[in-house]
């Protein structure tokens, strides 16, 4: 039997998005979508993805998605993150702790903060928006 290990995504990871692919190359599994306890912060790093960092104050709920990873894909799934990005714990609005995505501080610095959206997806939809109009 495999050990798995539950992953919090919020970005590019996630479902029909441009890294989603590196999830299903080690066999990971969706499971569900799900949100942050509302502790969290999201930056977009020149609108290529997101930086979620963890808030004493300010904070919201974030959406992410939820999969169940082999333990021996997560390193290989972390070597592919894009510079500044990390694993580290996600506390969901469930109450339970999982791994997840998350920014190390310097990354976020003269970003676009994004935490109003909610999420990555629903920031996309107002630069998609934007563009249209």
């Amino acid at each position: 039997m495999m050990n798995l290990a539950n992953l919090a995504v919020n970005g590019t990871l996630m479902r029909g998005l441009e890294l989603n692919g590196n999830l299903q190359a080690v066999a990971a599994e969706f499971l569900s979508e799900a949100e942050t306890e509302p502790m969290y912060r999201l930056w977009s790093i020149g609108d290529r993805h997101p930086a979620m960092l963890r808030v004493k104050q300010g904070g919201r709920a974030i959406a992410v998605e939820v999969w169940a990873v082999p333990f021996e894909g997560l390193g290989k799934i972390l070597l592919q993150e894009p510079p500044g990005l990390a694993i580290g714990k996600v506390l969901l609005h469930t109450g339970e702790e999982v791994l997840g995505v998350l920014a190390e501080a310097y990354l976020c610095e003269e970003q676009r903060e994004i935490t109003e959206f909610g999420g990555w997806r629903a920031y996309c939809q107002t630069i998609l928006t934007a563009q249209s109009n």
